[in-house]
Parts: structure tokens; sequence; C-alpha cells
């Protein structure tokens, strides 16, 4: 008879009260640990401050908050990279497209950055940079350039118009730049660059003492016949330099012949031009 005088009692009063009856967190939580012994069916029969999916819902979260240790984690996983180090972790891969994962990590750590080989993958993944076997092998012109500036040269020819007492005669002159340092080399010139030519230049070039390219590795020029095959034999023998490689566009890197636009490239930026009647370069 209490518990009936009760329920009929609570539910007089609800009707008497025309706006929401509003809980505390305290007062939902008596409610929802009284609700839960007394079971979902008794509860559909008394409960009149809130529906019983409502009432047995506070008991779920009530246990679920007694549970939750997020409020004492003292930090929100691991800290991350910042972008000063991401930046140079990229730029090391790019700069050396044959190292690993392993490699760069000790590389990073003669710099005094702990990293792991997790981290460093995690990062080149971010800016699209691919692993070593694949970034070695689609390195960019400009990638290239970069990281070989100390032992690159590029050589092209420029013409002069001389008069002579025989006319006005074209000159062919055979120059030598080194990327790295700007330094100009004006090997030779000739109304006729042929075979015997410019093997004479060539080996001018490549003597130990004082050649413009002892210090090189890398001989840039373009396909123009004047730079025969006897000419690209004689640098490679003097440096014992490997045959040329692939770059991701296809061109070749090494002695040979390297690109068709290869004047362009590598002198055309640093004031050597074409010349539009002959195909050739000379300065401005």
């Amino acid at each position: 008879m209490r518990n009936e005088y009760l329920a009929a009692e609570n539910r007089i009063l609800k009707g008497q009260i025309k706006t929401r009856v509003q809980l505390s967190d305290a007062e939902r939580a008596t409610l929802a640990e009284i609700a839960h012994r007394l079971g979902r069916k008794s509860l559909e029969e008394i409960a009149v401050s809130a529906k019983p999916e409502t009432i047995l819902g506070w008991y779920r979260k009530l246990i679920a908050n007694k549970f939750d240790g997020s409020k004492a984690r003292r930090t929100h996983g691991r800290p991350g990279i910042d972008e000063e180090t991401e930046s140079l972790v990229v730029r090391m891969a790019k700069e050396n497209p044959s190292w690993g994962y392993d490699r760069m990590v000790g590389a990073m750590a003669n710099l005094g950055y702990k990293l792991s080989d997790q981290t460093v993958g995690n990062i080149l993944g971010r800016h699209d940079v691919a692993p070593a076997p694949k970034r070695k092998h689609t390195t960019s012109w400009k990638d290239f350039i970069r990281t070989h500036l100390d032992v690159l040269a590029g050589t092209d020819f420029l013409t002069v118009e001389v008069v002579t007492l025989k006319g006005l005669i074209t000159y062919y002159v055979l120059f030598f730049i080194h990327l790295g340092s700007r330094k100009v080399c004006l090997a030779g010139m000739t109304p006729h660059p042929d075979e015997e030519w410019m093997k004479q230049m060539a080996r001018n070039l490549t003597l130990k003492q004082w050649g413009f390219l002892g210090n090189c590795r890398y001989l840039l020029h373009d396909r123009d016949g004047k730079f025969c095959p006897s000419f690209d034999e004689i640098i490679e023998s003097a440096f014992n330099l490997a045959r040329p490689g692939k770059t991701n566009e296809g061109d070749e890197l090494g002695l040979a012949c390297i690109a068709a636009r290869a004047s362009h490239d590598f002198f055309g930026p640093m004031g050597w031009g074409r010349t539009p009647e002959r195909g050739t370069s000379r300065p401005h």
C-alpha cells in the first residue's frame, strides 16, 4: 500500500508542475542507482521524472565516468614533430636519394635529433617523398643539380664573327662553366671545331695539374654533333667515371649527351643565350 500511495502521489504532483523538472547531476545519479536495482519493468510503473530508457542511460553514463581516466592523463598521445625537424628530414631525403630510413635516422642523430625509422617514414609520406629505392630513380633535374653543384660542369659553344682578309668568318668558342663557383673557362676557339680539335680540347681540360675539369665528376652538354663520342671518351677515361644513369624525365646523367635542352637549362639563366640564326650560344 505504501508503494502504491507514493506512486499515486508522484503522478499527482507531476500533474501540478507545468514545466520540466530540472535535476542536478547528484539527483540523476541517485535515481539512476535505484532504477538499476528496480529494473526496467518496475521502473515503467512508477517513473515520472523521466522515461525509463533515459534513467537507465543515466546509470550507464555514471558507470562509464567511474572508469574514465582521461582527466588523469598528462598528455594527449605522442608529441608531434616540429616543422623545422620535418623540413630537415624532407631536405635530407631529397638531397640524398639513395639514403634509406635507417641511414637518415643516423644522420639526424648526428645533428642532435632523435627519431625512429617509422617517424622518418611518416614524415616523408606526409610530404609525398618516395622511399629510397623509388626516390633514387626519380631524381628531378632540379634536385640533381642542387646536390651536385660542386662536382658539376657544363659546356657549350658560342659564336663570334671575325673580320679577316678573306672576309667575315664565324669562329666557334668552346667554353666551360663550373656550376658551383660560376667560374667560366674559355677553352679555345676555331672556325672548324672538328673531331681532332675537340679531342685536343678534352685532353687540355683533363690535365692533372691545371685542367679545368680536375675537380668535376659530371659534365653537361647538349646533343650538338660537335661533341663527338671520342670527346666524351677522353673525359670519361681521365676521371674513370661511371656510365650515365636516368632521371624520371628520361634524361641521362653523366658525361655523355645529357639533354637536348642542356644549354637553355644551365647557361640561359646565367646570361648565356642562343644565337637564333645558327642555334649556337653567344654572351649578352
